[in-house]
């Protein structure tokens, strides 16, 4: 199996559900358009709305390959309908990845002889079924002991509900008809089964893909079910893994931010001031930071990185607000469109790496009642340029920009695990200030 199969069965996996302190101060800062496409290109991502025991799981299919090799195998509690499975569009998805990213920051620094006073910031206006579809001389499934409970065309999707008696027979099933699993999953689908769980199981009918056009890229699938549990079933795509994956989960609850019950959150390293340079390597500075934090915590937690009510405003805004129709189109319709002046719903980012051995068991989730706000967010105080040499604020200031700037590169080498000089070497004229700072209490530039 290759990497871009095995990502679409991650996805697949991942998201599908089985039986499925005071608001921070203003920032008053403005985000630092660094670059608007993902992070991390092949990380599985779904958002889950969740109310109640009601949940909608929109599933991104990061999928470049051929269409026709397309084929996802999801545990569900319980028959599906058709009304329940739609078509969502990646833009959705794109949105809400956008608008709680890790972010950059900036920050612009008065003239220490001539303060202004601070102002907040005004952020806001900153055809035949697929039962029939199966390959010419397949087996039955009866002889699998496979049922199939209920069939779909959903848009360019041939849907199938089934059950099993046994994994064997499902699994044998399941790849004689074209379902790209991981050979040896056996062992994943067995312990599903014995829950009683039903699968969704979806193939690309590629006649009708074709007549939505020339896109290269499939569009997400939604499901909508009740289920008392809140959970991810993950082990199914890392059967047979080549290394660990990435998944990103968007949350959308109706009052607080959500955590994971069975491994621990982590809130990701936040508040960091940086190097006017990391604003041009953002997404290597990020996926550095990423790293590290995992290696720290054993590769054995889920990160934090965005936790907000969506009746406050995001404060930097690294996208669009999330109108209350994209939230309808994400499966919250009832959290508002804050702009509308009815508070309502709340948004988590969580992100994590996970392999077999590390993440044995399927995530579970909560909601909880914090409603605190949380971003990974990284700042720039760009240094004030004019003369500083005609008070005792400014000469005061000019003296701390050496000490300033080593500080922000101790930061990024920490954060990251680059070394001091590597990330010393980027800032401009820093090492011409150390070569020629004086032992003395005085600046460099004041011995001209």
């Amino acid at each position: 199996m290759n990497t871009l199969q095995r990502t679409v069965l991650s996805l697949a996996s991942a998201v599908a559900l089985a039986a499925v302190a005071d608001q921070a101060a203003a920032f008053c800062g403005f985000y630092v358009a660094t670059d608007d496409s993902p992070l991390f290109n092949n990380a599985s991502r779904v958002v889950l709305a969740r109310r109640g025991n009601l949940t909608t799981m929109t599933m991104a299919n990061d999928y470049k390959g051929s269409p026709k090799e397309f084929a996802i195998v999801i545990p569900v509690p319980t028959v599906v309908k058709k009304e329940q499975i739609r078509v969502s569009d990646n833009a959705v998805i794109d949105q809400i990845d956008g608008y709680t990213k890790p972010r950059m920051a900036e920050y612009y620094d008065p003239d220490p002889c001539n303060p202004q006073p601070m102002y907040e910031l005004d952020m806001a206006s900153a055809v035949p079924t697929s039962a029939t579809r199966m390959k010419s001389g397949a087996a039955k499934p009866d002889d699998y002991h496979v049922t199939i409970e209920a069939s779909y065309d959903v848009g360019e999707y041939d849907i199938l509900i089934l059950s099993a008696e046994d994994s064997g027979g499902l699994e044998r099933w399941l790849v004689d008809n074209g379902y790209k699993i991981p050979r040896g999953a056996s062992d994943v689908l067995g312990s599903y089964i014995k829950q009683n769980m039903k699968f969704f199981v979806a193939k690309v009918d590629l006649g009708e893909l074709n007549k939505q056009g020339a896109s290269p890229f499939l569009r997400p699938l939604q499901v909508e079910y009740e289920s008392p549990k809140f959970m991810l079933p993950i082990r199914l795509g890392m059967v047979n893994a080549d290394g660990p994956q990435d998944l990103l989960v968007y949350a959308l609850t109706e009052k607080g931010r959500v955590e994971t019950t069975n491994y621990r959150t982590t809130k990701i390293p936040t508040d960091q001031d940086v190097p006017e340079y990391v604003a041009k390597e953002f997404g290597a500075f990020y996926k550095a930071l990423f790293q590290k934090q995992v290696a720290k915590q054993g590769m054995q937690t889920v990160f934090l990185e965005y936790a907000w009510p969506l009746s406050i405003s995001c404060d930097p805004c690294t996208g669009i607000y999330l109108s209350g129709d994209t939230l309808t189109k994400m499966g919250a319709s009832w959290a508002s469109e804050y702009h509308g002046g009815v508070n309502g719903g709340f948004v988590t980012r969580l992100h994590v790496r996970y392999d077999m051995a590390h993440f044995p068991e399927d995530l579970t989730f909560q909601e909880t009642a914090d409603s605190s706000t949380f971003q990974g967010r990284y700042v720039i105080h760009h240094p004030f340029t004019g003369d500083t040499s005609t008070c005792e604020a400014g000469r005061t200031y000019a003296k701390g920009l050496y000490a300033k700037q080593e500080a922000e590169i101790t930061n990024v080498a920490n954060l990251t695990g680059w070394s001091t000089d590597q990330v010393r070497k980027k800032v401009p004229g820093h090492e011409a200030a150390a070569t020629t700072t004086p032992s003395n209490s005085s600046s460099w530039w004041e011995q001209q």
